[in-house]
């Protein structure tokens, strides 16, 4: 039990650095007014995330620990819907609807379109 935590909690700890990180080096090039950062993590996570439950689906006898380390930890630490809600509110409060569709609908349809890339990727890695 303890091995899960820490798989959770180490995979947590490299997915936020990294968010973090990643956050901080687009800060220098601001596109208009939309979140990028975060639009950016949610995407990528929503990647990797199709791609490890495909992967996992796919074996026999699927990994527990890469599960807890990748799919809970790590994308659970990288990826950021309360800030994505926040952002959305922010551009509400400001009056910027246009803005806040397209952060929520781009969001949403290339978030799930990530995953099924995800899975494609991963079916044809294990053919």
């Amino acid at each position: 039990m303890f091995a899960n935590i820490f798989l959770v909690g180490l995979g947590g700890f490299i997915g936020s650095s990294l968010r973090y990180s990643i956050s901080l080096f687009l800060e220098r090039f601001p596109i208009i007014n939309f979140p990028f950062a975060t639009f950016s993590v949610n995407i990528i996570g929503s990647f990797i995330i199709g791609f490890i439950m495909s992967m996992q689906s796919m074996q026999n006898s699927p990994n527990q620990s890469v599960k807890l380390l990748f799919a809970v930890g790590f994308c659970g630490g990288f990826t950021t819907f309360s800030s994505f809600a926040l952002e959305n509110v922010k551009l509400l409060q400001e009056k910027q609807y246009e803005q806040a569709l397209l952060y929520i609908s781009a969001s949403l349809i290339i978030g799930i379109l990530s995953v099924f890339a995800g899975i494609f990727i991963a079916k044809f890695f294990m053919k």
